[in-house]
C-alpha cells in the first residue's frame, strides 16, 4: 500500500512538473483541483483541452486569489467553478486563467492590481471595498449581518445596488459576486479557558483582533481584552498564549492550519467572514455586451454554487478540526440574545459608527431593513 502511495505521489509530481514546464500552469491547477494528477492520460487530456480553449478564446481573463484550489472543500471560494462557468457562459469566447494560492498577492495587494488593471479580476475580503464605499465597513457591526442569511440578504438588496455599487464602480471596480463563507466564531486555544458560551466567559481572555476598530470595540463590550496581532503572526501568538482566542470562520481556521492548537469553537454569529470577486471596470466595459452578460451570468451561477456549498464546506472543516480534539458549541436563541444584549448593533455605543459609515441614521435603518428582508437567495446557517 505504501509503495502504491509513493508511486502515485511521484507520478502526480511528474505530471504536475511536466504540465507547468510546458507552460500549462492553469492546466496543472485544473487537473490538480479535480484530483486527476495521478493519471497521465487525464493530465494530458486536460492540458490539451486548456490549450485548445485558450487558443480558441477571443479574450483572456486572469482571476487571482489568495487560496489554493483545493481550499473550496472547507472554504468555498469556488474559483474552478467560476472559471468553468464564465468560459461556458461565453461559449468559449472568454478563457479564464487562474492565479491561485497568492501567486499574485492577496487582500489589499490584489485590490490594487484589479483597480490598476494589472489583472482583470480577483478575490479579496469585502472589507477591502470600505475605502471606496464606507458603508461596506458596517458588515463588521455585530449582529447586523453576522448570520449567512442576513449577509446574503444585504449584498443582494436594492439598498446595496443603489448605495454601495455606484461608489465601488466610481473607484474602478465591478463586483462579480459575493462569497458567503460563514460567520466568524470564538475559537479558544488549547490550554486556555474552557468553552465560551456567554459574554461572562470572555472575562480576561486576550482576544486576537485584526485592525478593525469595530471588532476591537465589540470584543471589549462582550468582556474580552482585544489584542491586535498581524494575521501572519497569529498562529505563534495563539500557541505561545500571547493571545487566548481568535475569530475567523471554521473554514478559515482549518485552511490556515489552526486545527492542532485549538480546544473549543463557539458559533456566536456576530460578524460575517465575507469575500467578493471584483473585476476591473474599465476592462469589463471594454467587452462586447454579450460577453459582459456572460461574465455576470457565469458569476451568478457560481454564487448559487457557493451558497449550496456552505454547509458541506463547514461540515468538512468541523470534521477535520474534531479529529484534533476541537469541541463545537452552537448557541440557543436565549444564549445568542445574551451576546446581542452585550454587544449588538442596537446599542448606543455604535451610533457614531452608524452615522459616520452609513452617512445618517436613516441610511443605516435602510441597511438594517435590507439585511432583515429575505431576498431571492437562501443559505444555511450554523
Amino acid at each position: 500500500m505504501t509503495d502504491n502511495r509513493t508511486e502515485l505521489a511521484s507520478s502526480e509530481r511528474r505530471n504536475f512538473l511536466k504540465l507547468t514546464a510546458t507552460g500549462g500552469f492553469t492546466a496543472a491547477m485544473v487537473v490538480g483541483g479535480a484530483g486527476m494528477l495521478w493519471s497521465t492520460e487525464a493530465a494530458a487530456q486536460t492540458a490539451n483541452e486548456e490549450r485548445d480553449r485558450e487558443k480558441a478564446a477571443e479574450h483572456t481573463m486572469t482571476i487571482a486569489t489568495a487560496y489554493v484550489l483545493g481550499a473550496s472543500r472547507s472554504y468555498p471560494m469556488m474559483q474552478l467553478d467560476l472559471k468553468e462557468n464564465i468560459q461556458n457562459a461565453s461559449n468559449g469566447r472568454v478563457y479564464v486563467k487562474l492565479a491561485p494560492g497568492g501567486q499574485l498577492g492577496s487582500g489589499g495587494n490584489l485590490v490594487q492590481k484589479v483597480q490598476g488593471g494589472t489583472i482583470q479580476a480577483a478575490q479579496h475580503s469585502l472589507s477591502n471595498f470600505a475605502p471606496f464605499a464606507s458603508a461596506v465597513d458596517l458588515i463588521n457591526m455585530p449582529y447586523l449581518c453576522g448570520s449567512n442569511q442576513r449577509f446574503t440578504n444585504l449584498v443582494h438588496s436594492d439598498f446595496w445596488n443603489t448605495e454601495v455599487h455606484p461608489k465601488v464602480e466610481a473607484a474602478g471596480f465591478k463586483a462579480l459576486f459575493y462569497v458567503n463563507i460563514d460567520p466568524r466564531v470564538v475559537a479558544v486555544r488549547k490550554g486556555g479557558a474552557g468553552p465560551v458560551l456567554s459574554p461572562s466567559d470572555m472575562q480576561g481572555i486576550k482576544f486576537r483582533v485584526p485592525g478593525s476598530k469595530m471588532l476591537q470595540q465589540y470584543y471589549r463590550m462582550v468582556g474580552a481584552n482585544p489584542t491586535p496581532v498581524a494575521w501572519g503572526e497569529t498562529p505563534s501568538a495563539i500557541k505561545q498564549g500571547v493571545a487566548d482566542a481568535l475569530d475567523p470562520s471554521v473554514g478559515a481556521l482549518y485552511v490556515f492550519g489552526f486545527k492542532d492548537i485549538l480546544s473549543h469553537v463557539t458559533f456566536t454569529q456576530a460578524v460575517p467572514d465575507s469575500q467578493v470577486y471584483s473585476c476591473n471596470l474599465e476592462w469589463f466595459n471594454s467587452m462586447p455586451a454579450d460577453i459582459q452578460d456572460a461574465i455576470m451570468w457565469g458569476s451568478e451561477m457560481t454564487a448559487h454554487q457557493n451558497l449550496a456549498k456552505v454547509p458541506s464546506a463547514r461540515a468538512y472543516a468541523m470534521s477535520e478540526l474534531a479529529k484534533s480534539g476541537v469541541e463545537f458549541h452552537s448557541l440557543s436563541e436565549d444564549q445568542l440574545g445574551e451576546w446581542k444584549a452585550a454587544g449588538g448593533y442596537q446599542l448606543a455605543e455604535w451610533d457614531s459608527f452608524k452615522t459616520e459609515l452609513a452617512g445618517s441614521m436613516d441610511n443605516f435603518a435602510k441597511m438594517e431593513e435590507a439585511a432583515g428582508t429575505q431576498g431571492k437567495f437562501y443559505v444555511h446557517d450554523a
